[in-house]
């Protein structure tokens, strides 16, 4: 029998068991379809030839974190691709604000607020190593605390707050809150200010790259090595109980799963105390997604928006922060946030020659059924800050929330992200607990993305889990 079981395979779970690999271990992945990845997978959803990625698509992250940097990602397939600016952030008078690898660059675009970014980002991005590795090292002490303490007296500030407090113009402050509303929570909440700032660090410190032929690509990588290690992977495999791994036979068993599956596989071999503060985790909003075959280039009011994989449409700070309140609140706002990205313009694999695709998806109430009128208000933003971008769809392939969780049980709702990240469950996930990888069942630990440190392409999640359960064995 194996050392150790994984069930599910993202990057969580594929990280968790290279991890064992490494260590000498035998280990078996088992995924529910057919196909390997989680938020990792590439499909042709609208027309052949066209190829879109099903959940993630651009990966500062996959770059950065300690775990992928840790994997021969090259050496298994992944090439990684640089747009020219990592972002672009339209505005109604038909410019845009661009975040570039450079500060400089980035400030100069920033009007009066060019000393103010860099003051706030020169110090980030001289540590950024020391921050990613903080931010995403668990429940550990960091191991670089100065750098964490300076970070944290912005970071636990509000989006909205710190951006009125640090920037004059309207330019510097979008792009700011484009930044922070990937949290997937109100800009006036605690915290807030963190996502902001490690996702425009990162864009400094190492972009924010595409990988050729699209996100399977890391999966499939992730699969290689761990195969090359020993590892074994096992598809169209569901567990639907845990009594169906025989624990006494395992010694360890990893599930990549979130807190509503845990309890389902487990039954009643969960304590009751715990079974009722997992039962009490909350879920974020979900995501309306929708990717679309071009005939031709998105025809950007601002051309330079052409400069980048990654666009944010939402327009103003104040814009942006009343969206995500919205839907904080239950509400569907007439003017969403819309994340966009626009791969094939940098990467010819993914559409016909001349043609296009691009992905774009908002936040909703979770479990939101209200995807017509979704899709529309996408689609006003599209044209809002590209005219004529309708004349340009060959077809459009939509996921609900309801769509979104069919094709991967984690995104409960559509939460993409494995349970709100508000300032409690940011550090508690999924409940209050010295070690949250262990459960309380012997053996069975859980290594998704409703542990710390939280959702992304990281691998950091199973990574950790994995860690715990090898130091609790030796």
């Amino acid at each position: 029998m194996h050392d150790a079981i994984v069930v599910g395979s993202g990057p969580n779970g594929l990280a968790a068991a290279i991890v064992f690999a490494r260590a000498g271990r035998s280990v078996l992945v088992l995924e529910g379809r057919d196909t390997i990845g989680g938020g990792l997978r590439t499909e042709e959803l609208t027309l052949p030839g066209f190829r879109h990625d099903t959940c993630s698509a651009i990966h500062p992250l996959g770059i950065a974190s300690p775990f992928m940097r840790s994997v021969p990602l090259a050496e298994h397939g992944v090439e990684w691709i640089q747009p020219p600016s990592p972002l672009a952030h339209p505005l109604d008078d038909g410019t845009a604000v661009l975040l570039e690898r450079s500060l400089a660059e980035t400030a100069a675009g920033l009007g009066e607020d060019a000393r103010a970014w860099r003051r706030l980002f020169d110090p980030l991005v001289d540590a950024s190593d020391e921050l990613v590795a903080g931010t995403l090292a668990g429940p550990r002490p960091p191991r670089h605390p100065i750098h964490m303490a300076r970070f944290g007296r912005s970071a636990l500030r509000s989006a909205s707050g710190l951006a009125r407090s640090r920037f004059d113009g309207e330019r510097a402050r979008a792009l700011f809150a484009g930044n922070a509303a990937h949290a997937m929570l109100p800009l006036e909440a605690t915290a807030t200010a963190s996502f902001g700032l490690i996702l425009a660090m990162l864009g400094h410190s190492v972009g924010w790259p595409l990988p050729r032929g699209g996100s399977q690509s890391i999966a499939d990588a992730l699969a290689s090595y761990l195969r090359s290690l020993g590892g074994e992977i096992e598809t169209g495999h569901t567990v639907t109980s845990l009594k169906e791994l025989v624990l006494n036979q395992h010694k360890h068993v990893l599930l990549d799963v979130t807190p509503t599956q845990f309890l389902a596989l487990a039954g009643d071999e969960l304590p009751a105390r715990y079974r009722r503060a997992l039962e009490k985790y909350r879920y974020g909003p979900g995501v309306v997604k929708v990717d679309y075959a071009l005939s031709g280039p998105v025809p950007w009011a601002a051309p330079e928006c052409a400069r980048a994989a990654t666009v944010h449409l939402g327009g103003t700070l104040d814009e942006i922060a009343a969206a995500e309140a919205a839907v904080s609140k239950g509400r569907h706002p007439e003017r969403p946030y819309v994340l966009v990205a626009q791969q094939s313009l940098f990467d010819s694999t993914r559409a016909p020659a001349g043609q296009h695709t691009v992905w774009a998806y908002t936040h909703v109430p979770n479990g939101s059924t209200l995807t017509e009128g979704t899709v529309a208000a996408i689609e006003a933003q599209l044209e809002r800050f590209a005219p004529g971008f309708r004349d340009l769809v060959l077809a459009r392939s939509v996921l609900d929330p309801a769509a979104m969780e069919a094709r991967n049980p984690n995104y409960v709702g559509g939460d993409i992200n494995g349970g709100s990240a508000d300032l409690r469950q940011l550090f508690a996930r999924p409940v209050a607990r010295l070690n949250p990888y262990k459960t309380p069942i012997d053996g069975v630990y859980l290594c998704s993305s409703s542990t710390p440190p939280g959702g992304g392409v990281h691998g950091m999640c199973g990574y950790h889990a994995a860690r715990a359960a090898l130091q609790h064995a030796a």
